[in-house]
């Protein structure tokens, strides 16, 4: 079993800390995590956030408390530690990228040949909006031109070629909110992307231990069987900010698949 995005953030970057994942990986039983940081907290990718925070002051405030804590050298130096470290599962160490459309160029030079083991893409932001921070955020916001555009920017970090997979794919529905109209379209439009790009899915149980009141269990039933039949690879995951989080159900997850 994997466990495929999981956040070392909270923590320093030595190899003791890592350790700390990898044991209680190896209680939950699994064979594989993969390792990753927001790209936000690295000081080169701050030029991308301009816009978000000129929309939001909240955000703003949310941006100087946590981004650019780090230089990404600091990130590659520990990766490159600990693949010289011998660990009792496999190890995988990569980046999760908010993506904007119009930072494409930028994004790729910044993560090219860096070594990486896997970039994942996620959808953070539509026009802007931070839609997965405060649910009193969304009050009074057509819900409806949210999702589209949220689809929309999906599709487009699907064709971008810089990602190989994409992160919680729906998180738009974290704190409960839904359109008018059914989403099948925008899941067939999604699916096709994502299997022209080769790219994977993640099926992540995050948004769940988050927001249990309003957010279901991984990807949406509909999106999952949609993925399957376009012949998506689906990778589970836990979105785990902390040891404890690690392998947050994922045999839930794997038994849904």
């Amino acid at each position: 079993m994997t466990d495929g995005h999981i956040h070392i953030e909270r923590g320093p970057y030595t190899l003791e800390w890592i350790d700390q994942f990898v044991n209680r990986a190896v209680e939950m039983g699994l064979d594989e995590i993969r390792l990753l940081e927001h790209n936000y907290i690295f000081e080169e990718f701050s030029p991308m956030y301009d816009s978000v925070r000129a929309y939001s002051e909240y955000v703003d405030a949310w941006f100087q408390r946590s981004a650019g804590k780090h230089k990404l050298a600091d990130y590659l130096e520990l990766i490159g530690l600990a693949r010289s470290h011998q660990f009792p599962i496999e190890v995988k160490f990569g980046l999760e990228i908010c993506y904007f459309k119009e930072f494409e160029g930028f994004i790729h030079e910044l993560t090219k040949d860096k070594g990486f083991d896997f970039l994942l893409g996620s959808i953070h932001f539509v026009d802007d909006f931070a839609f997965d921070h405060k649910p009193e955020h969304w009050a009074g916001l057509d819900v409806d031109r949210i999702y589209r555009r949220y689809f929309e920017a999906s599709f487009s970090l699907a064709r971008s070629g810089i990602f190989d997979g994409i992160g919680h794919p729906d998180a738009i529905k974290l704190f409960g909110h839904k359109p008018s109209y059914p989403l099948s379209g925008f899941y067939e439009s999604l699916a096709a992307e994502l299997a022209k790009s080769g790219m994977y899915a993640d099926h992540n149980s995050g948004a769940e231990r988050r927001c249990p009141e309003t957010a279901s269990l991984g990807m949406d039933t509909e999106l999952l069987g949609t993925l399957k039949k376009h012949n998506v690879t689906i990778i589970t995951s836990s979105d785990a900010h902390c040891p404890e989080d690690v392998g947050y159900k994922i045999r839930e997850l794997n038994n849904m698949l």
